[in-house]
């Protein structure tokens, strides 16, 4: 059996060609029929083809933002199809639901009272089917995370955390991210760098954590604009591969603002916003407000990204994002006043907020909804 690249938190198997390796992994753990979640996207690309898996059954029947209906649906397949274990093939939509699948397929109903601001972490055991996680976008690290976001048939987007959620294993192939298109490549990569900035400036303890955090950040801020500019470039999609795994081993030490205000946002169903493409928005506005909460590790964070004081981080990375061919506002994504208003309640209350570097008030997520705008 082919080792491990990475035995941390989980084995991650990080090479070009790794994707081949993954009856060996299903064998490990006893899979003989999976549910192979992913998206129809990814099927019309002929992503599925490229798994070489015999016998498996196949569920497709979700979107951006996975919610508890998808899962409900996976839940079904999962039966139907007689499963032993679950292979995840996309980013973090199918790796998230694949997550939220694995729950349901031994533990009761519902499914929000296994979401953290719910109690649920408690709930949570290890007794799952197997989940084999193969990214094939560069961004979430849902792959290695210890959580899964899921919106709600209420309409909350919440996260089940637990690390229990962690895959069994994960493929990670660069080969598999050359076929991202420049628009994903660039949002995946932000979600990316936005998860390193936001452990590294958590205030949580975890010096571990902090060093993998900037790791991933040198390595993300280096070839993010290569990787997007050039899909071939197989080191630029490595680099970034990589810096989107580090960012999820490092969600461990949580994570901040900017996410607290992109997941309510992410709940809305008839806009289907992309979670990179929010992060990126908000970054330089959150860097702003926590300038002065953390300045040693803004100071680290700006030195990796190049800048000579933290107090050009915000432009730089508005000057990246503009680079990417990103939006640098909500309102370039149809978003009004009247969308985000509702929400400063709902991002103060997320998960993500109490590891934020500095203490944030209703008013202080509203106005920071509205600057982005």
């Amino acid at each position: 059996m082919h080792p491990p690249t990475i035995s941390y938190l989980t084995n991650i198997y990080f090479e070009t060609g790794a994707v081949n390796l993954l009856p060996d992994v299903m064998a490990q753990h006893a899979i003989n029929r999976p549910l192979i979640v992913t998206d129809a996207g990814l099927i019309s690309l002929g992503m599925l083809a490229r798994l070489p898996i015999k016998d498996a059954a196949v569920f497709s029947q979700l979107q951006t933002n996975p919610s508890e209906a998808s899962v409900l649906a996976g839940l079904k397949a999962y039966r139907e199809g007689q499963c032993d274990g679950l292979v995840a093939l996309g980013g973090g939509s199918p790796i998230d639901c694949a997550k939220g699948i694995a729950l349901l397929a031994t533990h009761p109903e519902p499914l929000d009272q296994y979401a953290f601001l719910e109690g649920g972490l408690t709930k949570i055991t290890g007794n799952k089917p197997p989940l084999i996680a193969v990214p094939t976008t560069a961004g979430s690290g849902s792959e290695v995370g210890r959580a899964a976001l899921i919106t709600m048939s209420s309409g909350r987007k919440l996260a089940i955390i637990s690390g229990h959620m962690i895959p069994s294993a994960v493929i990670s192939d660069p080969e598999l991210t050359v076929g991202m298109p420049p628009n994903l490549t660039a949002a995946s990569g932000m979600d990316a760098i936005t998860h390193c900035v936001e452990v590294y400036c958590s205030r949580k303890i975890n010096p571990v954590a902090d060093a993998i955090a900037l790791d991933g950040l040198q390595r993300g801020a280096k070839t993010i604009r290569a990787a997007t500019q050039n899909g071939s470039d197989i080191h630029a999609r490595s680099e970034m591969l990589m810096c989107a795994l580090e960012g999820g081993l490092g969600f461990q030490k949580g994570l901040g603002l900017i996410h607290s205000l992109s997941h309510p946002l992410g709940a809305i169903q008839k806009k289907r916003l992309h979670h990179g493409t929010l992060n990126a928005i908000f970054l330089p506005h959150v860097l702003e407000f926590n300038m002065n909460a953390c300045p040693e590790k803004m100071d680290a964070v700006a030195h990796v990204m190049g800048q000579q004081s933290r107090e050009r981080l915000p432009d730089a990375c508005r000057q990246l994002i503009s680079e990417l061919g990103l939006p640098l506002r909500l309102g370039e994504l149809g978003l009004t006043v009247d969308d985000v208003t509702p929400l400063a309640a709902a991002a103060l209350e997320d998960h993500s907020t109490p590891p934020n570097p500095r203490d944030a008030t209703q008013q202080d997520c509203l106005a920071l909804f509205k600057a982005a705008l």
